[in-house]
Formats: C-alpha cells, structure tokens, sequence
C-alpha cells in the first residue's frame, strides 16, 4: 500500500513540475519544436543531466545499488514506435506524460489526446501477435545492453569503459547543453504568455 501512496505522490509532484514549466502547454511544446522558444528544451536537458549525474554517480560511489537498475530490451519496435511517438508529439503538443498532466488539469484536448494514446494501446495489445510475427520485437544489439560496462550487474556492454563513467559524461553534457542554449535559435523575440 505504501508504494502506491508514493507512486501517487511522485507522479503528483511530477505532474505539478510539468505544469509550473509549461510543459501541459501545447503551445510551449510546440514552440520548442520549431526552435522558437526552448526554455521546455533547457528545463527536459537539465532534469536528465541532473538525474544523470545523481544517478550514475550514485553508482559510482556505492550510494546506489545497481540491482536496481532495470536495462530495457533494444528491437528495431522501439525505433519505429519512437518515430510515431515524435510524430504524435509535433501533430498533438503532447507526449504520454505532458498530455496526462494537461488532462489532470482540466485541458479538454489533452483529455482527447490520452483517450486516444488508451485507444492506440488497445489497438497494439490486439495486433501484438501481428506486430511480432514481422520482426519488429526481434532483439538487437545484444538487447538488454549498455554502453558501458555497470559494476554489480551483467549487461553486456557496447564499449569496454566504465558505464558509470559515461553516464557521468553524459549527465554533465547535458546540463552543459541546457545551460548554453539559447533562448531561441529561429524566429524573433515575442512576449509570450506564462504556461496555463
């Protein structure tokens, strides 16, 4: 019961993060897409360096327990579900996470939006058996693979370096990349209204 309590409260706390940084704002999602406004593009690339760093850092001085971790399976469906998904997410303004919490808070069209991501689950989980007789959920890369070697766990990985390391690298990277951007690279400088 308690892990529900706190799943509720963490995807509470993350849904208000969303909505205080525009991200329940179609508009700003779309902004950021046509490289007019990316201030949601600086706030993602920073929460994943940071997490990055926590994360793999934790890692690194034993502070996190690589059991945990859970390496998702590498098949060429999650390449063209990704395409799909970016293009669902130019078309609606929203990815699964934005558009729930633009539902959460009263959106009619992100409640169209999660209605219609429900409808497309359903419509995966009934062609599963056809999506899979055609490859798409073939393994690839060894599957559940890592770029670098994870102390305490038996991924293989893609390069013999420290996974820890490259996490590292990566998450400072990031944060490095969130912190230069600009506030735009096209179009000219518009008062723009706060996130709804």
């Amino acid at each position: 019961m308690s892990s529900i309590i706190l799943a509720i409260v963490i995807g509470g706390a993350f849904g208000f993060t969303l909505d205080r940084i525009g991200a329940t704002n179609p508009n700003f999602i779309i902004r950021m897409l046509n490289l007019t406004n990316l201030h949601l593009m600086r706030a993602i690339l920073l929460g994943i360096g940071v997490a990055a760093v926590l994360a793999f850092g934790g890692l690194l001085t034993g502070l996190v327990d690589p059991g945990h971790l859970s390496v998702k399976t590498a098949y060429i469906g999650v390449f063209v579900g990704g395409l799909l998904l970016g293009l669902g997410f130019a078309v609606a303004g929203y990815c699964p996470g934005t558009g729930l919490a633009a539902a959460a808070s009263g959106r009619y069209d992100a409640i169209v939006f999660a209605l219609g991501g429900l409808l497309g689950a359903f419509a995966y989980m009934v062609t599963y058996a056809d999506i899979a007789s055609m490859g798409l959920l073939a393994e690839i890369a060894g599957g559940k693979t890592t770029l670098g070697t994870i102390a305490g766990t038996n991924y293989p990985a893609l390069f013999d370096l420290s996974g820890e390391l490259i996490g590292l690298v990566m998450g400072a990277a990031f944060i490095a990349v969130a912190w230069l951007l600009p506030e735009r690279i096209l179009g000219s400088k518009k008062h723009e209204a706060p996130a709804e």
